[in-house]
């Protein structure tokens, strides 16, 4: 009994930093919370008695947890995921305690791009690069040696390297985005393009609930156009932190209605990531990462 109350206290201490291991991989806050949970569940049955490395051994089941979620999702796909948000991290106010969770500032266009690799790419990516597990151990998670779970991380680098990163403090890139609203909301079309990287990314996350606002949209000229289709005078607009950037919860009638979140390089808008299910929205904004000021 002793030991096992031991290893639960080590383990609520090793939280933290296990939920950061399972959103990285799984990019679904509701997901990583179930993935740490099932990850406690196995340690406490099959308890620590041998092992030296006790943070190493619980990291290594979080991340065969994740692994086997990564790949049952790749059997299960019936729906078509053209265009998918992950999960953010949100603060209605620059937390610091929201590393906690997010570490080195892992910014939602990361996590989209983390979503293109394979479940081997991912772990191999993430337990390396992120939280410096050794190759050898990689490889035994992944049943394969080590030169090729160096290979797969390195596959994975080479993927993300071409994720936009937000650039400036978090009041300029404020600054950006509330023009960008401004702009919107009076149809000035060449200000929004102005404020626009001429090779900007808008993904748009509908969900089953709104699937005609689900797109992928291209180029300044595009997004700004959408941009000024649905720009509605009646919407309210509240500044959250998201990943750690700029961004916007909108509502309609007090009712969440999207999540916007903005990667600013250069003082333009290079990405927009949404999230258009009011129930989705819902859901992030109550779980235990969102926090309020």
């Amino acid at each position: 009994m002793r030991d096992q109350e031991w290893l639960a206290e080590r383990f609520e201490e090793q939280r933290p930093r296990l939920r950061q291991v399972a959103y990285r991989m799984l990019g679904s806050l509701a997901e990583a919370e179930d993935a740490v949970q099932d990850a406690w569940l196995r340690a406490s049955r099959a308890g620590a008695d041998g092992v030296e490395n006790l943070d190493g051994w619980l990291t290594t089941v979080v991340a065969r947890v994740c692994l086997n979620l990564l790949r049952s999702r790749q059997t299960r796909r019936e729906e078509p995921l053209d265009v998918h948000v992950p999960d953010p991290v949100v603060s209605f106010e620059a937390d610091p305690e929201q590393a906690a969770l997010l570490g080195d500032a892992v910014g939602l266009a990361l996590l989209v791009v983390l979503d293109t690799l394979s479940p081997a790419e991912r772990v191999a990516f993430v337990l390396h690069d992120m939280f410096a597990v050794p190759f050898g151990e990689i490889a035994r998670l992944l049943e394969t040696s080590a030169p090729a779970a160096r290979q797969l991380a390195s596959r994975g680098r080479r993927r993300i390297r071409a994720a936009a990163k937000p650039e400036g403090a978090l009041e300029s890139q404020r600054e950006v985005v509330d023009a960008f609203f401004a702009a919107a909301r009076n149809g000035d079309f060449e200000t929004l393009v102005s404020l626009l990287d001429p090779d900007i990314v808008l993904r748009s996350d509908g969900g089953a609930a709104r699937p005609r606002l689900t797109a992928h949209v291209e180029g300044a000229a595009a997004v700004a156009g959408r941009a000024l289709q649905y720009a509605n005078p009646a919407a309210r607009l509240h500044p959250l932190v998201v990943n750690g950037g700029a961004g916007v919860l909108v509502t309609l009638e007090g009712r969440p209605f999207s999540l916007l979140a903005f990667t600013v390089s250069g003082g333009r808008i290079v990405e927009i990531d949404a999230i258009a299910d009011p129930e989705r929205v819902r859901r992030i904004l109550d779980a235990p990462s969102a926090r309020r000021s």
